[in-house]
């Protein structure tokens, strides 16, 4: 078997669609009005965006992360997304968009848009929140979370004080 060349294609999508979920959250908060920043190396946020609100100009590094569930995934009353993330910021927006177990759909079932303050940190640098239960295949927001969701969600994030606006983590169980 021939060896590839550096940079040369396999092929072969990826298993996850990370790279999609940022360029769909990056398309919706476009539409809303935010000018997207993508770095040059990404070594830390997917992106920065930033909108005029008011006579001030609000600035958002933003974090994408997927949630992929697999077809023999359980029902679930919370369904938790556990992950690394690279750098934080107090005012940052950790996205997290939610797929279905069929893989033909086009875009996330849901998608959330988390401040930091509402994860929990685990003892090993980690980081968690448990913003939907599962149920037959998708995802449903959970109450205390349900205003971070969709539009709704995207809109909350032009307020000054977004970065408290959601669960306390403590409610993350």
């Amino acid at each position: 078997m021939a060896r590839r060349k550096k940079g040369e294609s396999t092929g072969v999508g990826p298993k996850t669609r990370d790279y999609f979920a940022e360029l769909y959250v990056a398309g919706m908060m476009g539409d809303r009005g935010w000018a997207i920043y993508f770095p040059k190396r990404d070594i830390g946020f997917d992106f920065v965006a930033s909108k005029k609100v008011g006579d001030k100009v609000i600035l958002r590094p933003v974090q994408v992360r997927g949630k992929y569930p697999t077809e023999e995934k359980k029902d679930r009353v919370t369904y938790p997304w556990l992950g690394e993330l690279s750098q934080v910021h107090e005012d940052m927006a950790v996205v997290l968009c939610y797929f279905a177990t069929d893989h033909d759909t086009p875009a996330p079932d849901n998608i959330a848009f988390v401040p930091l303050s509402s994860l929990k940190s685990t003892t090993k640098g980690r980081y968690r929140c448990s913003a939907v239960s599962f149920k037959s295949g998708k995802t449903y927001p959970r109450p205390s979370y349900k205003h971070l969701f969709g539009a709704e969600g995207l809109d909350a994030m032009e307020s000054p004080d977004w970065a408290q606006s959601g669960p306390p983590p403590a409610e993350d169980a």
